[in-house]
């Protein structure tokens, strides 16, 4: 959580675990997921998460009361990451599908799809201001797109493999890369 006390995680037992980074203590397990999580956000606020599975959803967890508010369903293969937006109010998902969509958390639908990438979507960050994603894939490029019309702003490339991490600065200027390339960029 953005206050340094808690972290989530996702397992490949198909739970997410809460975790008091003060005292070390597992606080809650949270099930609900059919197969391995791989992907979790949490709200700037702390008040909730987003963890993406293997099982093709996304679900959206209180992490106050360790219960599931929603589950999002729309992928058609893996889901291998997620990023919320500063304001809590969407998540952005990344899928093997080879598709990116953009998720109303308060209402748990589906805002967009977007396909940018020829390959599957490995990873994705959003910009501190809610504007434009980045996206990383194993078509070895990254695309900066804008979240509200979904048109690539940009395109990335100089990687020689997958590319599986991608981070944004805070003032949403440049976006670090890591791929199986053994590189950052």
């Amino acid at each position: 959580t953005a206050d340094g006390r808690r972290a989530v995680s996702g397992s490949y037992d198909q739970t997410l675990k809460v975790w008091n980074l003060v005292t070390g203590a597992e606080e809650a397990t949270l099930w609900g997921h059919s197969d391995h999580v791989i992907a979790v956000a949490v709200t700037a606020d702390g008040q909730r998460a987003v963890s993406g599975s293997y099982d093709q959803t996304l679900k959206v967890w209180n992490l106050a009361t360790g219960t599931e508010e929603a589950t999002l369903r729309g992928h058609t293969s893996l889901v291998y990451a997620v990023a919320v937006t500063a304001d809590g109010r969407r998540a952005v998902s990344a899928s093997a599908d080879q598709t990116l969509k953009v998720w109303n958390l308060t209402t748990g639908e589906e805002e967009a799809t977007s396909r940018q990438h020829t390959a599957g979507a490995n990873a994705v960050a959003v910009t501190a201001d809610g504007q434009c994603a980045v996206s990383a894939s194993a078509d070895q490029t990254l695309k900066v797109w804008n979240l509200a019309t979904r048109a690539e702003v940009a395109r990335l490339w100089g990687h020689t493999d997958w590319i599986r991490a991608v981070a944004v600065t805070a003032d949403g200027r440049r976006a670090v890369s890591g791929s199986y390339d053994q590189t950052l960029k």
